[in-house]
């Protein structure tokens, strides 16, 4: 008999026709959460769950008796308790290696959006305010030849200072662990502590994950430390910054401006952000072009159907559930 699997949201014929080879597949057709007891109801029976846009918690997977894979359809994975899992020993997988270059193009997008006044300068424009060149008009921040802080440097925050090369940046970063001297050397990448990056750079970008440890990492201290005329740039989580002490900031002029995908409490924005110059705000698409979310998806499936047939997946966040 083939195991039963339920997908959250439409993530494309491709990876629910790779399912449905191996498996008896139902989905979400709606590109919206779905009630919690309809969702509970869809897991009653379920032995695999691909996770795409919807929260698991411990007392959903209580309603899933026979649950034992979880793929997530992404990288962050702060919306599923990981420990709940591990306890009722599920594996669980992400998209690791897919989304990196697509999410360190929007971070980019946004540096430069927010830096040269990009979305200002198109409602201008829209809203028929343009009547003649101006010397004075919209001036922004250079970007060239200024420095770039990464927060965070895993595959995300090294595809950014990829692009940052091309634009001649000094680059620092900070993260837990320095990376081998090689790929320093590769990428121009120098390592800073955090107080150090805060004060240098001209641009910040933060790219680590959300976890307790980095909740609220970016609060008013680490605001503080920074230039008055230094630019934010959030792909992370929005967790990982106060968005209260950012707001503050913000509005005291004691930042040069922000770009954002991600928030605190998505999808609710908070509502000073969405009136303040010089901050560039984007609904969580960092991974939001046809090629990436198609490949999240075909990699989502086939970690699922690995773990259906007992193997171990490279992207496992659980290792410890396949110890005997």
């Amino acid at each position: 008999m083939k195991p039963k699997v339920f997908v959250t949201r439409p993530v494309g014929d491709e990876a629910l026709a790779l399912l449905a080879t191996r498996c008896e597949v139902a989905s979400n057709p709606h590109d919206a959460s779905m009630p919690w007891a309809e969702l509970a109801s869809a897991l009653r029976e379920v032995e695999g769950l691909m996770l795409a846009g919807a929260r698991l918690t411990a007392e959903l997977m209580e309603q899933a008796p026979g649950l034992r894979a979880i793929s997530n359809v992404g990288v962050g994975y702060d919306h599923l308790d990981l420990a709940a899992c591990t306890v009722r020993r599920i594996p669980v997988t992400t998209t690791v290696g897919v989304v990196e270059e697509t999410t360190a193009d929007l971070a980019f997008a946004l540096l430069l959006a927010a830096a040269r006044r990009v979305v200002e300068g198109d409602r201008y424009v829209r809203e028929g305010h343009w009547q003649r060149w101006q010397w004075g008009l919209l001036w922004g921040a250079e970007v060239h030849g200024k420095t770039l802080g990464l927060y965070g440097f895993g595959h995300i925050g090294q595809a950014m200072a990829r692009r940052a090369r091309g634009f001649g940046m000094r680059i620092l970063y900070h993260a837990r662990h320095r990376v081998a001297e090689a790929v320093e050397r590769e990428l121009g990448a120098e390592f800073a502590t955090l107080d150090a990056l805060l004060a240098q750079s001209d641009f910040v970008s933060l790219h680590v994950p959300l976890t307790p440890e980095t909740r609220h990492c970016v609060g008013a201290p680490e605001l503080a430390r920074m230039k008055p005329t230094a630019f934010l740039i959030n792909t992370a989580r929005g967790a990982v910054v106060d968005e209260e002490a950012l707001v503050e900031a913000l509005g005291r002029g004691r930042l040069g401006g922000a770009g954002l995908d991600v928030f605190e409490k998505e999808p609710h924005v908070h509502p000073t952000l969405l009136c303040l110059p010089g901050v560039v705000l984007a609904p969580h698409v960092g991974s939001g072009t046809a090629e990436t979310r198609a490949a999240m998806a075909r990699v989502a499936a086939r970690n699922l159907l690995d773990l259906l047939d007992g193997k171990r997946p490279a992207t496992l966040l659980n290792p410890e559930v396949f110890e005997r």
